[in-house]
Formats: C-alpha cells, sequence, structure tokens
C-alpha cells in the first residue's frame, strides 16, 4: 500500500508543479478571436479630460472590452487598425440638431454629414419642434436603421400648436392638463426631455408658468429642459433676462436646463458673455444643474421671418401675417418695427439669403438684393416673405464672445445643423482645427471633454461618451494634421476631412475615410438612470 501511495505521488507532484507554473504564466485576457477591431498605437483623448496616452483600444461586439497595451496581453483581432499619429477618442455628441428629417429620409438615413466629422450620437427635436408621436418615430429608425444614433425631445412648440394652434391664446386649465399628458406620454416612449423655442411664434406666447408646468411633467419621468430661448439679444427681455429665466424654470420645476446655442446676438449686447457665464455658474452655485451649448461661427441660422418680423404680427399663422403686411393700417407699425429688429441684426448687410424659392437670392445679402430692387431693405423683405420666405444666415456675433462662451467649462459642442449654414457639415472639425491646432484657444482633451463625455453625463446618455472598458464602442479616429472642415456659406454641403475612421456600436461606418454604408445608429431610449460608473466632470 505505501509503495502504491508512493507511485501515485511521483506521478502527481510533476503534474501539480506543472500546472502551478501554467498558472503564472500571462495570459491573454480575452481569446484572440473575441476581439472585432483593435486599434493600436494611438494617442487615445479618453473624454474625461485627461491627458492624452499611447495605448490601444479593443472592441467586441458593441462595446469597448480592453484599453491597454495589447501587445503585453498578447492581443489581437479580425481588425487591426494602426493608429500611429492620429487622435483616438469618443464618438462625438451633438445636443442639438435639426435631423430628424434627415433620420426618417430614406435617402438621407445614414446621417452623413455629421458622422464625417465624427458624430456618432445626435439630439434632435429641437427648438420647441420635434416629432408628433415620439415612440412611432423611434420604431421607424428601429426598422430602417439609422447611421448614428439617435435621441429625441418632446417639442412644446408640437405639442402647443396641436392644442392652442398658432394663437397668441393662453391655455385653460383643461388645456393645460392636455399639454401636460401629451408631454408624459412622449417621455413614457423614449424622449429624454422637452424642448423650447421661445423667441418663435407660437411658443413666443407662452408665459413662463405655462413653461414650468410642463417641464414639472419631464423632470418628473427624468427628463431635462432644452431651450431656444426667449431672447438672445434685445428683441424682449433681452440675452441676460432670458438667462434668467431659464434659470428660473430649472429652479422651480426641478428639472436640469440646457442653453442651447448660447450666443450674445447682435450690437446691442455685445460684451455680455461674461455676464452671461457668471449667472450659469451661480445658477450651479445654487444647486440648478445648467448647461450651454455652441457653434464656431459667427453667423446664426434662421428665416427671414423669424430675423425681422415682430411676433405680433405672427399671431395666426403665415395666413394672419399676409394679410397684416397688406393691411395699410398695420403696414407702418410693422415696417418701423422690423426696421429696429433688422438695426439689431446689425444692419441689412448682416442677412445672407441661403435658401429661398427663388433661386435667384440664394447667396446675396440683403443689401444687395434691395438694391437690386431699388426699395428699402425692409420693403424687399416683405416681398421675399410674400413670395414664399427665405433662410439667411445672420452675421450678428462678435468673436470675442464666442471665444469667451467656448473656453467655458460649461460649454459644449453643438451644430444647431440646418441646411444652408456650414454648421451642419462642419461644426466639430472646424473646432478642432480653428481653436485647438491653429489658435490654441482650447487644448485638445478640454475640446473632446466637451464634444463628448461632459455631454453624455449631463444628458444622462449611459455609458457612452468615453473610452472606456464595458461602455458602448462609438470610437472615432481622426489625423490631427488634416482634419478639418470644408463646408463654407457659399458652399455649405461639403463633407469635412481627416476623420478616417468611425466606429458606431462596434461596426465602422466610416473607413479609411470613406462611408461604408453601413447603418450601425440605434434610436436610444430614455431608461431608468443606470448604475454606470459616473464620472464628475466639473
Amino acid at each position: 500500500m505505501l509503495n502504491t501511495i508512493r507511485a501515485l505521488a511521483a506521478l502527481i507532484l510533476p503534474l501539480a508543479i506543472i500546472a502551478w507554473l501554467i498558472c503564472r504564466l500571462p495570459t491573454p485576457a480575452f481569446a484572440v478571436d473575441q476581439l472585432d477591431v483593435l486599434i493600436v498605437h494611438g494617442k487615445v483623448v479618453d473624454g474625461s479630460g485627461g491627458k492624452p496616452r499611447i495605448i490601444d483600444v479593443g472592441i467586441r461586439g458593441d462595446r469597448i472590452v480592453f484599453v491597454g497595451n495589447a501587445t503585453q496581453q498578447h492581443l489581437t483581432a479580425k481588425r487591426i487598425i494602426d493608429a500611429s499619429g492620429m487622435i483616438v477618442a469618443p464618438g462625438f455628441i451633438d445636443p442639438h440638431t435639426h435631423t430628424l428629417g434627415d433620420l426618417s429620409d430614406q435617402n438621407r438615413k445614414s446621417n452623413l454629414p455629421y458622422l464625417m466629422q465624427g458624430v456618432t450620437t445626435v439630439i434632435t427635436g429641437n427648438d420647441g419642434e420635434s416629432a408628433s408621436n415620439i415612440g412611432e418615430t423611434l420604431r421607424k429608425w428601429d426598422q430602417q436603421g439609422i447611421g448614428t444614433n439617435a435621441i429625441l425631445l418632446a417639442g412644446f412648440g408640437t405639442i402647443r400648436s396641436r392644442v392652442l394652434g398658432s394663437t397668441d391664446a393662453q391655455p385653460t386649465a383643461a388645456q393645460l392638463d392636455e399639454m401636460k399628458a401629451l408631454v408624459a406620454r412622449a417621455m413614457e416612449d423614449g424622449a429624454f426631455g422637452i424642448s423650447t423655442g421661445l423667441y418663435y411664434a407660437p411658443q413666443s406666447y407662452a408665459k413662463t408658468e405655462e413653461v414650468i408646468e410642463l417641464s414639472k411633467v419631464a423632470a418628473a419621468k427624468g427628463g431635462i429642459y432644452d431651450t431656444h430661448m426667449r431672447d438672445e439679444g434685445s428683441y424682449s427681455i433681452g440675452l441676460l433676462g432670458a438667462i434668467k429665466e431659464t434659470i428660473r424654470i430649472g429652479r422651480e420645476a426641478k428639472i436640469p436646463v440646457h442653453i442651447s446655442h448660447i450666443k450674445a446676438l447682435g450690437p446691442d449686447v455685445w460684451g455680455q458673455s461674461r455676464e452671461a457665464i457668471d449667472l450659469m455658474k451661480k445658477a450651479r452655485a445654487n444647486r440648478i444643474d445648467i448647461l450651454a451649448c455652441q457653434y464656431p461661427y459667427n453667423a446664426s441660422g434662421t428665416s427671414v421671418e423669424a430675423s425681422l418680423v415682430p411676433r405680433w404680427a405672427e399671431v395666426g399663422g403665415r395666413a394672419e401675417l399676409l394679410k397684416r403686411i397688406d393691411d395699410p393700417q398695420v403696414r407702418p407699425r410693422l415696417i418701423a418695427e422690423m426696421e429696429a429688429n433688422l438695426k439689431r441684426r446689425g444692419g441689412s448687410d448682416s442677412l445672407l439669403i441661403t435658401q429661398a424659392r427663388d433661386p435667384t437670392l440664394v447667396g446675396k445679402r440683403l443689401s444687395v438684393i434691395a438694391q437690386a430692387m431699388n426699395k428699402p431693405p425692409v420693403e424687399a423683405t416683405l416681398d421675399i416673405i410674400k413670395s414664399g420666405g427665405a433662410g439667411v444666415a445672420s452675421f450678428n456675433m462678435s468673436e470675442q464672445d464666442v471665444e469667451q462662451f467656448m473656453k467655458n467649462k460649461l460649454v459644449v459642442t453643438c451644430s444647431d445643423g440646418s441646411a444652408g449654414h456650414p454648421r451642419k457639415y462642419g461644426t466639430f472639425p472646424k473646432k478642432l482645427r480653428t481653436y485647438v491646432f491653429n489658435r490654441k484657444l482650447i487644448s485638445l482633451p478640454f475640446f473632446v471633454r466637451n464634444s463628448t463625455a461632459l455631454t453624455a453625463q449631463w444628458f444622462h446618455i449611459p455609458e457612452r461618451g468615453l473610452i472606456r472598458e464595458g461602455y458602448f464602442a462609438d470610437v472615432v479616429v481622426f489625423d490631427p494634421k488634416t482634419v478639418t472642415d470644408r463646408a463654407t456659406y457659399e458652399q455649405p454641403e461639403l463633407l469635412a476631412t481627416g476623420m478616417l475612421y468611425v466606429i458606431v456600436n462596434g461596426r465602422l461606418a466610416v473607413d479609411n475615410g470613406a462611408h461604408t454604408r453601413v447603418l450601425a445608429g440605434r434610436a436610444l431610449r430614455k431608461q431608468p438612470e443606470t448604475a454606470a460608473p459616473h464620472v464628475d466632470l466639473f
């Protein structure tokens, strides 16, 4: 018996030693065939605001599963991207776009203007204009496929118009309840919050109290409040007054507030950017959760009606406006107030026609058009409105204010992308090229943080916006030497260049600078708060 035990021990001991040695050997974190994409040798700017690091990023399925040294871990993958000399960052998140129509259109659903900027997630339904049925729109996107991830907001203007029409009437208790029910339904269907465009008719006719009541409904569902404020210049309550109104809405509705495309619009308010930022800082000190976004251009984009026509003239809609234009009793007052608004904009040379039913107007300044018509600028504008209206780029911001807003940590990047304005095709690369690499106004980590993780954190978009293990694989690889915008006011639809690889949910949507036609985006719905790691970016 003793001899048998000795024989077994002699056999088992070497096996045990071999097993122990095997356990001591380094092993790969994942099996070789588990990685789909491995990005190596890139300078990773992870979105947290920290310094760039030369590390590798591994993707499996729709997730980032490895961040570190792939060589040490003996990792490989089905597709290896050599990012030597390149920047690797989270996909950009744009919190203010007008992509609802693009994403719902069979020919534009790839969202190419944004993909080529490195944008992997867009928020739409801003300015109070949204889909009338949030759930139906999200389901359509699921079925047809979309090129980027997309989030919907419930538009206050859409909801108010459904209940009250284009009038300036104030809602009855029953009508207010009806609007609140529509907000609740939108939130239940997946909206991330409520948006307003209080500058625009008919939303401009709403009192602050009405907006607060609807915002309370969104707040109860964990939503946010996004606004094109009642004033960005000196049209009504002024830029600073509008910020104070926004803060009041946040305080009384107990809802996070987001000021879309913050700006100081027009000579009357140039230089007020510092005071605007101070108001935001004080609000945060008083526990109001506030953020703003900005596009890197000194021209806004809107319509000639919104730019110059006073809101009282739009009560009842376009048909009523046309009647007022031709009413000899009303026309003198209308012209006088439009002339005052034109002065606020900086004069007729500040307005460039970007879209019009009459194509001969496109690309011309209002001053040139008025001269050709042999009419004063406002009279020429009324003719344009009567013939179908026009879109304009309004050059009404000072570069000093643009830069003051941009370098503040409470201001993230957004495009407000609309047809006829280069911001739809160029916002993120322009900010990179002009303000990071050329002027060095802001650092690369600051830019990435304020274009990814901060936006995701503030809007409660779970597990996106960071290069981090476990997060969704929305990743961009771009060349710092060549990344740039190409769109101009004369040619606003030129695609940006330099985004060599754009990965959406783990799939290559842009491969070596070329669109793959892959529809890897997802319709994102508001979910209960997750237990994802929190990163405090303030």
